[in-house]
């Protein structure tokens, strides 16, 4: 018997992205991106309906309930266009040609991203959300298609006359840029953050506010190298502060996508895993050079994540929803009956006093768990910890958010970075076995014919990779090799690099996003602006720079020089547009801080005394039992510890030290320098 929601059925039914599948059943005869499509425009003279998204998308929900399930707008995108759905996480490349578009024609972006084409995929009108109805003052969707499919029929060079510019604007920010970053670039953007710095609540400007991590790791790296108390201070407030918002599930762990309101209270509460991969790696850091107490932060973001987010292979989801049972934040909110039905009396209203949870509320009646404004004590953290695992038990019998468990190589080389990065520095040997299962499984499972794919999911690896793709994994890859010292993992960083030289690069320039194999796009981009998370070209730039002071090959410092010359100019505009671009910029003016460790008698102390947070240090060991490291980075061979013993080499700018051989003035020299 045929199912009611079969009645519907579309070609996404094929597709295998959680979001795609989730639009199979709408009365919308949707295609996925693809020749099909486009032919079906032409042959039939009709405009393009392009619809662009995400799983975990609030606003995509709304528009798909309101008009993508109503038969009514159905009607009319099925007899008067040809509809396509994106995943905009399985293809950034194409999400933000028409990103780009977007914001051209009205001065903002978003998602959902709702785009009018020609078959010939060239956009000439554009827009993010529509309610079904006008509402508000804004158009609604019905009248917005009516009035689109009207002036195609009767009036089309009307309806088309902005298109042209709008690529020309596209094409022109691909074009080479001849600049070099200003010594003074850092500095700006750092006094631009810190005229934005929300001095009582952390954070930047007002509502609504995001992590924007790179932000954060540009201040402390600022802070280290210009010894700029400010800056750790800024990083620290905000830090405090969003931990101990409603944007923080501290019941769960792990972050949600941002804060509605300047006080990081009532957050967008999507939770992504690229956001979690960066905060943990941003507590991580700010806990080596502020405070330890960031340590337990990281932790529970990383235990979420391990938890809730892993694949059984060692993989990472991508997210999770705002919603459940059709409501935003319903999965995450308590009555005070509710915990003291579950903490007991006395128990329950002390957690509800601790934790803001009243009969009123702080959000639509119900209560977001927070401790913003307060200091606990030692005492109140330990009853907070006993009381936690409780709710946590009672709240995972609710119907739980919906969870995109494809796989992205983007996210995932971030987790293996942070993953990395934590093991170092919390010396936990399972964070850093985690980041090795997770890039065994991304290398055997994403990388087809020595391509690497964008996205898998259910056995199935799909879509070329981007250039950010290849950028998070070559990272992921270094920082693993930084915290095991394994050969094979700086081996297959300098292969992703490498591949990521001949797929992406504009000689010179910053790299396209797309790779030169992909031919389904109208125009290739280049992203140049760290936005959510930082662009490909910026941790490209840093990747360069540090596989070329660990390998001696200088053509990786030149493209790094390429893409940091190609955003100067912009930079020079928005300095805080570009903070990640400018970590690149801030380890180039280092001088960087070379640590080469020669195998022998002792090696093992010696490992535990390089191991250091340095975002300025990289480490290499070599000799005896590490040969592939000699072919990777020649000069090694030059290195040689006496009558066997480990020994220690430390360069920089300054120079050249005698070799070490006693763990205690290693972690002297290291400190001191």
């Amino acid at each position: 018997m045929m199912h009611k929601d079969d009645i519907h059925i579309n070609r996404l039914i094929h597709e295998n992205s959680p979001y795609l599948l989730q639009h199979a059943r709408n009365p919308v005869d949707w295609y996925p991106w693809g020749d099909e499509a486009f032919a079906k425009a032409k042959e039939e003279d009709k405009p393009v309906f392009l619809s662009i998204g995400y799983s975990a998308c609030h606003w995509c929900h709304v528009m798909e309930k309101e008009s993508f399930e109503d038969e009514g707008t159905a009607r009319i995108l099925n007899e008067r266009f040809v509809s396509i759905k994106v995943d905009r996480e399985e293809r950034p490349d194409i999400d933000h040609v028409y990103m780009e578009a977007c914001v051209r024609l009205t001065g903002q972006g978003g998602w959902p991203l709702s785009c009018f084409l020609t078959p010939d995929k060239i956009p000439f009108f554009t827009g993010t959300y529509f309610p079904k109805e006008d509402r508000y003052h804004i158009p609604g969707f019905k009248r917005i298609l009516q009035s689109i499919a009207e002036l195609w029929a009767s009036d089309r060079p009307k309806l088309l006359h902005t298109s042209e510019n709008i690529f020309r604007h596209v094409t022109q920010k691909a074009a080479k840029n001849k600049a070099q970053i200003s010594g003074s670039a850092a500095h700006a953007a750092y006094m631009q953050l810190q005229s934005a710095f929300d001095s009582r609540n952390g954070g930047f400007g007002h509502a609504p506010k995001f992590p924007s991590v790179h932000n954060l790791l540009f201040l402390l790296r600022y802070g280290i190298l210009e010894k700029a108390d400010t800056a750790f201070e800024m990083v620290e407030k905000t830090l405090a502060c969003m931990r101990k918002g409603g944007i923080f599930d501290h019941v769960g762990g792990g972050f949600c996508r941002y804060s509605t309101d300047p006080y990081w209270l009532v957050p967008h509460f999507e939770k992504m895993m690229y956001d979690n991969a960066m905060l943990a790696i941003a507590y991580c850091e700010a806990g080596a050079v502020i405070t330890p107490a960031f340590i337990e932060t990281a932790q529970r973001i990383l235990q979420y994540c391990m938890k809730e987010m892993r694949d059984p292979e060692g993989g990472f989801y991508t997210a999770e929803d705002a919603d459940s049972e059709g409501v935003e934040g319903k999965y995450y909110v308590f009555s005070p009956e509710e915990v003291i039905a579950v903490l007991g009396e006395q128990d329950g209203k002390r957690f509800c006093t601790l934790f803001d949870v009243t009969k009123k509320g702080n959000f639509e009646g119900k209560n977001i768990l927070n401790l913003i404004g307060k200091e606990l004590s030692q005492e109140e953290k330990d009853f907070a910890s006993l009381c936690l695992p409780g709710l946590y038990d009672y709240r995972n019998k609710r119907v739980h958010p919906f969870k995109d468990d494809k796989i992205l190589a983007s996210v995932n080389g971030l987790m293996i970075a942070a993953l990395s990065i934590a093991g170092k520095i919390v010396h936990r040997d399972d964070y850093t076995g985690a980041a090795a299962d997770c890039a065994h499984f991304i290398l055997n499972n994403l990388v087809t014919g020595g391509r690497l794919h964008a996205s898998y999911r259910q056995g199935v690896s799909a879509h070329p990779a981007t250039l950010e793709d290849y950028a998070y994994i070559a990272w992921g890859l270094l920082e693993l090799y930084q915290a095991s010292f394994a050969p094979e993992w700086l081996e297959k960083a300098l292969h992703i690099a490498d591949d990521m030289i001949s797929l992406f690069e504009d000689e010179g320039s910053a790299f396209f996003i797309s790779g030169k194999d992909v031919s389904d796009l109208p125009v290739r981009t280049k992203n140049l602006h760290d936005g959510a998370l930082p662009s490909g070209n910026s941790v490209a730039a840093n990747i360069f720079l540090r596989l070329s002071e660990i390998t001696g090959n200088e053509d990786y410092a030149k493209k790094a020089e390429g893409i940091l010359n190609a955003v100067a100019q912009d930079i020079k505009k928005y300095p805080t547009g570009y903070t990640a671009a400018l970590c690149a910029q801030l380890l180039r003016q280092s001088g960087m801080r070379k640590i080469t460790v020669v195998n022998g008698e002792g090696l093992e102390q010696l490992k535990d005394a390089v191991n250091i947070y340095d975002p300025f240090a990289n480490t290499v060991i070599g000799g005896p039992g590490y040969d592939a490291i000699t072919r990777l980075a020649p000069y090694i061979k030059d290195y040689q510890a006496k009558e066997g013993k480990a020994a220690v080499f430390i360069c920089d700018s300054q120079g050249c030290r005698p070799p070490l051989y006693d763990a205690e003035q290693v972690a002297d020299a290291l400190e001191k320098s």
